[in-house]
């Protein structure tokens, strides 16, 4: 099928490409086979600079272009629309050498494997690199020329993908060491300026994670410090959009000064979660700005129906550089009448510009404001600049909504919304939940990944993680059932019954050359990683034994995959720590009594990564075999108790006792403290 019917901005914007392009199906293999020729695949998706990048220099050529149609069968696809395509062919790149992002462009045989593979190329060779000209003409050569040399390497290439996805991962419970885990992932950090080393940097909020969940395992204040340097170069720099909220998908520099014009939804969701963590910890008032921030601009510019867009594109980095920056006399304008200095001087505007000749403003490296009332007149100034960027052109959004993202941004608003007290924020992530129901909701619990797109398992296990979220947020049991409908489906579907784990795609869905099983994160949350928490916190809210049983399986299933790529497993070591770390602390009260909601706000007050609260009724039953059995009000005043490991602590009738207990180590916390001052904490 060409490009004409297509949905996809990514795919509309290459359709008046010189280049004949199809789309993934039957018939493009089809095609290939009857023809007898290669098969040019390339992904990439709306938010990527390079993609665009490519269109406009090689795809838009017509003599590579016809370069392409004499020899290949082009083939296009969205990442985003297909990311059973995009894992599996990623997970080829990096068999082959190849680091893998967009744009991919991957040859394969007319059965769809690979023999070949590039990134981004220049059109012509330069002194770094070949071009993409010769890349076409060599690997058409090889196909054409030396058969049987490129069907042997699709053979081993087929060999090191199975081996890849489905080979023997385990590793039992004492073959992992979390804090070992974080170390090694530490001493891949920046020290200077945070961030992994390199010469771009993302935010890559699952190791940020990773590092604070350490922090408050161990007290080893190392890990606190590659995060608040971290974070400092993220909230400060040019990584956010300090006009508008919302973070850039990354910075193109080790300093985060310059980024490229990209927001994509789930690195808001990931982060917001992230600070509000660091927010529970320190009271840090940053980080309180930048999430109220990006939840305005995620109702403001990234609604769609009730639920949330994929992101908002990076199109030219220059065209979008003039969205996002600015002169020094447009600042002048701009805020007329409002100390417009002193502006300047807080984010870095100068008169010859900060990024490309004009201004992108940024904090990182320039003076503080003063007081309370500087913040003030600056957040005023930051209103009237956004006003005057709305009369710019906007870069294109992307609106198609997906599940496993909005799963994410759920589970983001309704954690925050509980920890700010921010009711409204709770409502948004309730009405897109409803609304990923209605639009991509099937019969028996199925999910579409977006409209028209068949569901993958990061679908199911970010939405199920949402759903346990709202339970948690809200009390209320349809999130809880709905969570368990779709880990049915997860473990008939998904579940690898030869060799555990949860396969990216279903069993009933188009079947590639090899049907990947991962741990590592895609930047999104792995499934296995995210299935770990869901599934033990259905252990812990229905006493269902099979829940538990399923986790610990996982747990070992990847354990070895998982040491050996740390770097990409951050939603996998949450979850192992959450399997082995998990608490419960179950507020027995009438729902709206004072006491009751001291209680959960003392909970909702501290990071505690690793526990859930549950408040029930007086009276009410629990689970068989719960701990907590039996267990109920003090005195007729509303009680907390801290479950842990199958055992629970006394009960907690006040607030401040439970805030003070949930301060001390794991290993602690089951224990009744006796507080006789305000506890320590690192700052």
């Amino acid at each position: 099928m060409s490009l004409d019917n297509a949905t996809s901005p990514y795919l509309l914007s290459h359709k008046d490409n010189p280049v004949q392009w199809r789309t993934w199906g039957p018939d493009a293999l089809a095609e290939a086979k009857a023809q007898d020729k290669p098969i040019l695949l390339s992904l990439g998706y709306g938010g990527c600079h390079w993609c665009h990048v490519m269109n406009r220099e090689i795809f838009s050529d017509a003599e590579i272009a016809a370069l392409i149609n004499d020899n290949y069968i082009p083939i296009l696809a969205d990442r985003d629309e297909r990311p059973d395509l995009d894992t599996l062919y990623q997970g080829a790149a990096g068999v082959m050498g190849h680091q893998g992002g967009w744009p991919l462009n991957i040859f394969l045989s007319p059965d769809g494997v690979p023999f070949w593979v590039t990134g981004y190329l220049p059109r012509e060779d330069t002194a770094e690199t070949p071009g993409f000209r010769r890349v076409l003409t060599e690997s058409a050569d090889l196909w054409k020329n030396e058969r049987a040399r490129a069907e042997d390497g699709c053979s081993k290439i087929r060999a090191a993908v199975e081996n890849l996805y489905n080979r023997d991962m385990t590793a039992n419970q004492e073959g992992m060491n979390l804090d070992f885990a974080a170390l090694r992932i530490a001493q891949r950090y920046d020290i200077f300026f945070g961030g992994m080393q390199g010469p771009m940097k993302f935010p890559n909020a699952l190791l940020l994670d990773v590092l604070w969940r350490a922090f408050l395992r161990t007290g080893t204040p190392q890990f606190s410090q590659l995060l608040f340097t971290t974070l400092d170069g993220i909230l400060f720099g040019g990584g956010y959009d300090h006009i508008g909220g919302g973070f850039f998908r990354h910075c193109m520099d080790e300093r985060w000064f310059e980024p490229s014009f990209e927001k994509i939804l789930y690195d808001q969701a990931l982060m917001i979660d992230l600070c509000t963590q660091i927010w529970q910890f320190n009271r840090n008032e940053l980080c309180r700005q930048r999430i109220t921030e990006t939840v305005a601009f995620l109702l403001r510019e990234m609604k769609e129906g009730d639920g949330f867009a994929a992101c908002i594109s990076s199109g030219s980095q220059i065209e979008d550089g003039k969205y996002y920056t600015w002169s020094e006399a447009e600042i002048d304008a701009a805020l007329t009448g409002t100390f417009s200095a002193r502006f300047k001087q807080v984010y870095g505007i100068t008169r010859d510009g900060n990024l490309m000749g004009r201004n992108l403003p940024r904090r990182l490296g320039n003076p503080a404001p003063a007081s309370e009332a500087d913040e003030a007149l600056l957040a005023k100034q930051r209103e009237l600049l956004l006003a005057g960027r709305g009369r710019r052109t906007r870069p294109v959004r992307d609106d198609r909504v997906l599940a496993n993202w909005n799963g994410l941004v759920i589970a983001a608003l309704a954690r925050a919304g509980q920890v700010f007290e921010r009711p409204e924020w709770i409502q948004a992530a309730i009405k897109a939940f409803d609304a990923v129901i209605e639009t991509l909701g099937g019969e028996a619990n199925s999910l579409s990944h977006l409209q028209g797109s068949a569901g993958v398992a990061e679908d199911y296990s970010e939405m199920a993680r949402a759903a346990l979220q709202l339970r948690e947020v809200t009390g209320d049991a349809r999130f809880l059932a709905q969570a368990e409908g779709w880990t049915a489906v997860l473990n008939e579907h998904f579940w690898n019954n030869q060799i555990n784990g949860y396969s990216f795609y279903a069993d009933t869905a188009e079947q590639l050359f090899v049907r990947p099983r991962m741990v590592f994160d895609n930047p999104t949350p792995s499934a296995n990683g995210t299935m770990l928490t869901v599934l033990t916190r259905l252990a812990m809210l229905t006493g269902g034994r099979d829940y538990m049983g399923r986790a610990s399986t996982l747990a070992a299933t990847f354990g070895s995959e998982a040491n050996r790529v740390l770097n990409g497993a951050g939603s996998y070591l949450a979850g192992f720590e959450y399997l082995l770390n998990s608490l419960i602390i179950l507020v027995v009260g009438h729902k709206g009594h004072t006491k009751t909601r001291e209680l959960l706000r003392a909970y909702w007050g501290k990071p505690v990564p690793n526990a859930m609260v549950v408040q029930i009724e007086p009276g009410d039953p629990l689970p068989q075999d719960h701990p907590a059995s039996g267990r109920g009000m003090q005195g007729g005043h509303p009680t907390a108790y801290i479950c842990q490991a199958g055992t629970c602590s006394d009960g907690f009738v006040s607030g401040v006792d439970l805030a003070w207990a949930l301060t001390l180590p794991v290993q602690l916390r089951t224990q009744q403290p006796q507080p006789q001052a305000a506890p320590q904490r690192m700052n």
